[in-house]
């Protein structure tokens, strides 16, 4: 497949607030064009967020970004026609009733109509040509050999093993040929062996010139990793003032005061008053009231962005 040219990334303390709280902050990165990049953070951490973030598609809240010199969120659209996802859920998935051909046939009829140049509309032959051969190297950068599968190219998407849809949906991201490629949940449901492979792979396509940004719950060795997780719920962490949190009033609607929450959950600034009653048979009833301020606190947990997902569509 034709070398590609990387983008090289950049981050200096990048955040993301959702109505709950941070998504993620504190995020900072330095990646040269055709690295691999390691997302590592538990399920929850923003991992996902972060990569929709640095593809252009979700906006953060604070810090800088750049993609191949072109700053996000302003450039957002640029950085995205640069960009593209591979297996994303919720995002960016394979229909599980799609066959392998039909996801490539797909795919190849997307590329004709939106990224193909309005002369090719004169030269429909010379178009096919061109697309049969972008499918072609797509499928042996990533090492997919659709003859292999139980039914061939007739072989739906369900009964793909994981490693193989991980395999058709970086070759459908490959087909336009980007300069960033996402991918997330890489080593899901994979066994060790099959982790291996994966990242193999990803080394490979990295080698041939695209970034590659993969989330994981464990990044291997020698990889360029960025954690999420630490710190990145932390509602009470410095962050730009907004005209709600210099009124006192929190993103979720409550005052600034029950913002902090305790380890049970509970915020606020109360006293309890009471009386024990003991009664002849020794029971004791106790009578008091609670009184204060406080109110019940919900933390961020790191989900629900309030930015919409932009650009996006089936794998």
């Amino acid at each position: 497949m034709e070398r590609a040219r990387g983008a090289a990334v950049s981050a200096g303390d990048l955040g993301l607030k959702g109505p709950r709280g941070w998504v993620f902050q504190g995020v900072s990165l330095t990646a040269a064009p055709g690295s691999l990049v390691a997302v590592e953070g538990p399920s929850g951490s923003g991992r996902t967020c972060l990569l929709l973030t640095l593809t252009g598609r979700m906006r953060a809240r604070r810090g800088r970004a750049e993609v191949d010199g072109l700053p996000l969120p302003r450039r957002a659209g640029a950085v995205r026609a640069i960009s593209a996802l591979g297996p994303v859920p919720g995002v960016n998935e394979l229909d599980p009733a799609f066959t392998v051909a039909e996801h490539l046939r797909e795919r190849a009829l997307l590329r004709r109509r939106f990224d193909g140049s309005p002369s090719a509309l004169f030269r429909p032959r010379a178009a096919r040509a061109a697309v049969r051969a972008s499918v072609e190297e797509a499928l042996d950068a990533v090492g997919l050999d659709p003859a292999a599968l139980p039914k061939a190219e007739r072989t739906p998407v369900r009964d793909l093993e994981r490693l193989e849809a991980l395999r058709l949906s970086l070759a459908l991201a490959l087909m336009g040929r980007p300069r960033l490629l996402a991918v997330d949940d890489t080593d899901l449901k994979l066994s060790a062996a099959e982790r291996a492979d994966a990242w193999a792979l990803l080394r490979s396509v990295a080698d041939g010139g695209t970034t590659v940004l993969a989330v994981c719950s464990e990044a291997p060795e020698g990889v360029l990793t960025v954690r999420t997780g630490s710190g990145t719920r932390d509602i009470t962490a410095p962050h730009e003032d907004t005209a709600a949190d210099r009124t006192g009033e929190a993103d979720d609607g409550t005052t600034g005061d029950d913002r902090t929450a305790g380890d049970d959950g509970t915020a606020g600034h109360g006293t309890t008053t009471g009386h024990n009653t003991t009664t002849g048979n020794g029971t004791t009833t106790r009578h008091g009231t609670t009184t204060g301020n406080g109110g019940t606190a919900m933390a961020a947990d790191g989900k629900g962005a309030d930015d919409a997902i932009a650009g996006t569509g089936r794998a």
